[in-house]
């Protein structure tokens, strides 16, 4: 096996992630949105797997994550469910599924829970749902918060640039980050923040904080088809590609064409 597989075979649960913060190891924490995929994330020793409702990006390329549906998520959590076996895996709840009511928000993510089998649900926002988390939380569902950038508010805050820049709203970040742990979320996403922000939550939180373009955290992550080069559109200062699948990809769909094309594919040795 490769130096990067972990060798602790062991499930990962919230507790795990808890532990890990106590003992100062990072978690890494990728998304994937199908089973083949996250096959292969979780056997290569991801801690965390997230069902992004980024899949509405990638997957069916809205430009944002507000048409996403909760059938949608559960299709998408049910298909990597299905292919982990070590990795915590985590489902968004859409847009609009937990800001009606607590009672809602309750129902829904029963539903996506059952009809998923996933193991924690991801929610964005601070004292504003926190009611509605605490009541997630008391059907015995676990959940992860989100602050800073939340794609779901794209339209309120007009864009996806740098969150919490100034005081007042960095203020009203850290008192959010405190709410939602005493609210019972097992860990906190901090989406593109500054660093000494991210910095500061770290500190003071007894729950892992996960990074995404807010510097060293307890954790990153970043949305797999970004990190393996499968777009060419979208370069953020904080994405490092790991890998140019795009190119790759092109090239083996043009050599298969050609190979079709000139009668080359199949030869003798490929037929019966």
């Amino acid at each position: 096996m490769a130096g990067y597989i972990v060798e602790d075979t062991r499930k990962v649960t919230t507790v795990r992630l808890a532990e890990m913060k106590r003992q100062g190891k990072r978690i890494a924490m990728l998304t994937s949105y199908d089973y083949s995929m996250a096959q292969i994330v979780d056997q290569a020793g991801v801690d965390v797997i997230l069902i992004g409702d980024s899949a509405g990006n990638v997957m069916a390329g809205n430009q944002t994550t507000i048409p996403v549906t909760l059938d949608e998520m559960i299709y998408h959590g049910r298909c990597v469910a299905r292919a982990v076996k070590r990795a915590l895996v985590v489902c968004d709840m859409p847009f609009g599924t937990y800001h009606a009511s607590r009672q809602a928000a309750v129902e829904n993510a029963v539903r996506l829970m059952q009809g998923s089998g996933v193991d924690a649900l991801k929610l964005e926002g601070g004292v504003e749902i926190i009611e509605m988390i605490r009541g997630i939380i008391s059907a015995g569902i676990p959940v992860m918060g989100h602050l800073g950038l939340t794609p779901q508010s794209v339209n309120k805050f007009g864009g996806y640039g740098l969150r919490a820049s100034n005081q007042k709203e960095a203020e009203k970040l850290i008192s959010d980050a405190h709410a939602l742990q005493e609210a019972g979320c097992f860990a906190l996403v901090l989406e593109k923040i500054p660093a000494w922000l991210t910095t500061q939550v770290c500190q003071e939180l007894e729950i892992p904080v996960i990074g995404i373009g807010g510097g060293p955290a307890d954790g990153q992550v970043l949305v797999v088809h970004d990190m393996l080069g499968m777009n060419k559109g979208f370069s953020p200062k904080f994405l490092r590609r790991y890998a140019d699948l795009f190119t790759v990809i092109t090239d083996a769909v043009g050599n298969y064409v050609s190979d079709v094309k000139s009668g080359d594919f199949p030869n003798e040795k490929e037929q019966y």
